[in-house]
């Protein structure tokens, strides 16, 4: 999903500046390392499970006596289906897993059209750079959904967490309460003093639409000629505009573990979404990041909580 040489430029922007090049990777808050191990389930048992990564490798991992996993709902890792893509949260030196979510997807964008009584589709428009996508919310899932997205009706935002079913995406939970405003009425972002601030509060989300393995931050505020994206620079959270490439300094609060993340897309659906994380505390309003599920993993965020509470400064 990336873009294009976006090592090559934080190298020539550190140069540019005079300043030593950071390198991304997790920061030494939170104790001990986690690791995001992505993979077909080549096997599964009790106790240990086998996957092939993207990149055509095969792991084995240990599962933890404790682990827990999702699979559309709640389920015992050991009844995880044989060819479920799934991301793993792994410990000790990324060898034990402790939590895994099969065939997750998150489904983000402004409701195009609705059809249907019972099982309903809807066409969602997800910017410029993701295109369109349509899903389908099973019956069992409409109640909980539209008590969470009110304004059913095509112009206003969306965001369902759920699972790939049969070739289909299936939404099941809703990942926010829909903001109240059409998508294109963003409010304006609070008053800003003495120029950009050393370390922004806010909501941090996951995507599905990462490339594989990839670490990274879509940024809402990248400069529209950087990133060939007339939606981009909108955002109700005081945010500097900044580069593809530019490195952010991201800090989970709600499981203390840091982590410094380059920017690699453009954020413009994440900036139309002007609400709050409550994971621990309530977070100010505005997504100032939307992470790969790798990042959002290692971070300390669960894919089904949908969000955590973060503070984000320069790289």
């Amino acid at each position: 999903m990336g873009f294009p040489d976006v090592e090559r430029r934080r190298v020539l922007a550190a140069a540019a500046l005079g300043r030593e090049a950071t390198t991304p990777g997790p920061g030494p808050e939170g104790g001990e390392p986690l690791r995001a191990v992505t993979g077909e389930i080549l096997d599964v048992s009790p106790h240990m499970i086998a996957v092939e990564t993207p990149d055509g490798r095969q792991e084995r991992l240990v599962i933890a006596p404790w682990a827990t996993a999702w699979h559309g709902g709640d389920v015992a890792p050991a009844d995880l289906p044989v060819r479920a893509t799934v991301l793993m949260r792994a410990l000790r030196e990324g060898k034990v897993v402790e939590r895994i979510w099969a065939d997750t997807v998150r489904l983000t964008g402004t409701i195009v059209s609705i059809e249907g009584r019972k099982d309903v589709t809807v066409e969602l428009d997800c910017g410029p750079h993701r295109g369109r996508r349509t899903i389908v919310i099973p019956y069992r899932a409409t109640g909980r959904l539209r008590v969470r997205h009110p304004q059913f009706e095509p112009g206003y935002l969306f965001d369902a967490i759920g699972v790939r079913k049969d070739g289909a995406a299936l939404a099941l939970l809703p990942a926010t309460s829909q903001p109240a405003y059409p998508a294109r009425a963003v409010p304006p972002p609070p008053p800003s003093y003495a120029g950009a601030q050393a370390r922004i509060a806010g909501t941090i989300t996951w995507s599905d639409v990462f490339d594989g393995e990839e670490r990274g931050a879509a940024y809402p505020m990248v400069e529209r000629s950087d990133a060939g994206c007339p939606d981009a620079g909108v955002s109700c959270a005081a945010l500097p505009y900044l580069a593809i490439g530019s490195l952010l300094q991201i800090q989970n609060v709600c499981a203390n573990r840091s982590a410094v993340v380059p920017i690699v897309a453009c954020g413009c659906v994440a900036g139309r979404f002007c609400d709050r994380c409550v994971e621990c505390g309530t977070s100010p309003r505005g997504r100032i990041t939307e992470l790969s599920p790798a990042s959002y993993v290692e971070l300390g965020g669960d894919l089904v909580n949908g969000c955590f509470n973060a503070q984000i400064g320069l790289g």
